[in-house]
């Protein structure tokens, strides 16, 4: 038992431990009873066996949850992901993340085969009166009421809905079932599409300005700004769009202090586009922590505007297929291999790009461009041997090895880092695409974030999604828009935030709608910061 509950302290918290305690109890408290027969001894050691592993597997499990993501299994975050996720990403995960998993699962098979043996030992040790006929007769008065009373409470235990469903088998077995229901609301996406473009009719939307006009949004994915020289990392990971800077000055507005408000795909996706406040069951305002009426889809008014909209992407995935880019006009779906091992470089972007820039179908383009960036397997977001931070230390390996971080994280990180010098290249080019296409007289404008950050050593000995330390939050952010605009002085420094990049993007776009805010555009004089409730601590978002 001291074993069992070692374990169910790693894998929950307060009272939650005693229940999951009384849930175990049944099979440790029949070790209590004597019983003579062999075969009956080796069906307890047996029974116990299959038992015991149910919850330490289900502890140990719940334990790597929480320590690398701060995450229950049956929490959001996991659910989507799992739901959003094929066999083949599942193996490359494991490919990528084998140590930490590996030293979760030994030490849970540790335990319980320390608890086999405690067992076995203790059923080899015992009185040989203990197994005459009539042992049982001869326990103790106060262990038969302490048999008796186990027995009660786990009885009440199993009788209690709340307490039952916890089991691991129940909880499994549930859990599966919510995956299962979080695939099926995505099979309706086509009705959900209809009243996307119903909610945003309805709000009224109107392009404030004449003429014609080209706007390119391009989102990357697990970009943290903390690895790219543009933001002053120790690593020329960014020369092109350092030189791109320099060419422009102020015409090339980059937000020092940017933020996504999620550190997974799928929900801040969902943010971006509904402008903070999205859809799905539960959604609450980043802001305010408190329910809120879902807003209408950015696409959706862009098309009620009246411009025609493209979606190329260089991703696979089912939900943001379903959710996003099918209320496009256009939709390019560039890699059609799921998986994070996918080889789908994100150059591959480029020509649709232009075409969709050359296109003479519509006088008003919005162009969505969602880029793999820098999303895990890291090593298959750059051309191979394309890699020149793994020649030789510098400084940025000898800060990473005197705060103590591990050759793994460090390999990482100069794959990364990597990936972030091939990415710089795509982004610069998709900008100079932006700046030269268009109708000559039109107004066009570009702007690039990532969904969320990523953790590469940076605030703890890991590498990955983060929801747990800062660097899962810190995004890129960059702007350019022709004509140019004189923005207030210091905007540039200004935190900036992901779930309201929407309300930025119409500004752009030059669209005015029942529900615009200016105090949430960043290129707007009237622009108003206001923090956002993140699940990391953060020191300040001003810097």
């Amino acid at each position: 038992m001291a074993v069992l509950l070692a374990m169910l302290v790693l894998g929950h918290e307060g009272r939650r431990v005693a229940q999951m305690l009384v849930l175990a109890v049944p099979p440790f408290v029949w070790l209590l009873w004597p019983v003579r027969r062999r075969w009956v001894r080796r069906l307890r050691l047996g029974v116990l066996g299959l038992w015991s592993a149910a919850f330490i597997a289900d502890a140990t499990v719940r334990a790597y949850l929480w320590q690398a993501y701060e995450a229950a299994p049956d929490g959001a975050m996991v659910l989507v992901a799992a739901a959003n996720t094929t066999a083949r990403e599942s193996r490359e995960f494991l490919t990528m993340y084998w140590q930490p998993i590996a030293a979760w699962s030994l030490g849970g098979t540790a335990a319980w085969l320390l608890l086999i043996a405690v067992v076995r030992h203790g059923a080899q040790g015992m009185p040989r009166h203990a197994l005459a006929p009539g042992g049982a007769s001869r326990l103790p008065v106060w262990l038969r009421f302490a048999i008796a009373l186990l027995l009660s409470l786990a009885l009440v235990s199993y009788v209690s809905k709340p307490w039952r469903r916890l089991h691991p088998v129940l909880f499994w077995t549930q859990w599966e079932s919510k995956v299962q229901e979080v695939r099926a609301g995505w099979d309706d996406h086509q009705r959900a599409r209809d009243l996307a473009l119903e909610r945003a009719r309805s709000a009224r939307p109107v392009t404030a300005v004449a003429g014609p006009s080209t706007v390119v949004l391009v989102i990357t994915d697990s970009v943290n700004r903390d690895n790219m020289s543009l933001y002053g990392y120790g690593r020329a990971t960014t020369p092109q769009l350092q030189a791109r800077k320099a060419a422009l000055g102020d015409g090339l507005v980059v937000m020092r202090n940017a933020w996504s408000v999620d550190a997974s795909t799928v929900p801040a996706l969902n943010n971006i586009f509904h402008f903070g406040r999205p859809k799905a069951m539960g959604a609450t305002d980043a802001t305010a922590g408190t329910d809120v009426a879902a807003a209408p889809h950015a696409i959706a008014l862009a098309r009620a505007a009246g411009y025609k909209v493209w979606w190329i992407s260089n991703h696979d995935d089912l939900a943001i297929e379903q959710s996003h880019a099918r209320l496009a006009d256009v939709t390019e779906l560039i890699n059609r291999t799921p998986g994070r091992s996918s080889a789908s470089l994100d150059h591959e972007v480029v020509d649709c790009v232009q075409e969709a820039i050359e296109d003479t179908s519509s006088d008003r383009k919005l162009i969505v461009v969602h880029l793999m960036g820098a999303h895990p397997h890291y090593s298959s977001r750059f051309p191979k041997d394309a890699n020149p931070f793994d020649d030789a230390p510098d400084g940025v390996e000898a800060a990473m090895l005197a705060s103590g971080r591990s050759a793994w994280v460090r390999r990482f990180r100069t794959q990364y880092d990597a990936a972030m010098l091939y990415h710089d290249s795509v982004v610069a080019q998709l900008l100079d695409i932006t700046r030269q296409g268009g109708a000559p007289n039109g107004r066009r404008a570009w702007m690039y974030l990532s969904d969320h950050g990523q953790e590469v050593g940076h605030g703890s000995d890991n590498a990955g999604h983060s929801a747990v330390s800062e660097s899962g939050y810190r995004i890129p952010t960059v702007l350019w828009r022709q004509p140019q605009a004189l923005l207030p002085s210091g905007r540039d420094q200004a935190p900036f935030r992901s779930d309201w990049s929407a309300f930025t993007l119409m500004g752009l776009l030059g669209i005015d709608w029942t529900g615009a805010d200016p105090s949430r555009d960043a290129l707007h004089p009237r622009y108003q910061w206001q923090a956002p409730v993140l699940p990391a601590p953060v020191a300040s978002f001003a810097r």
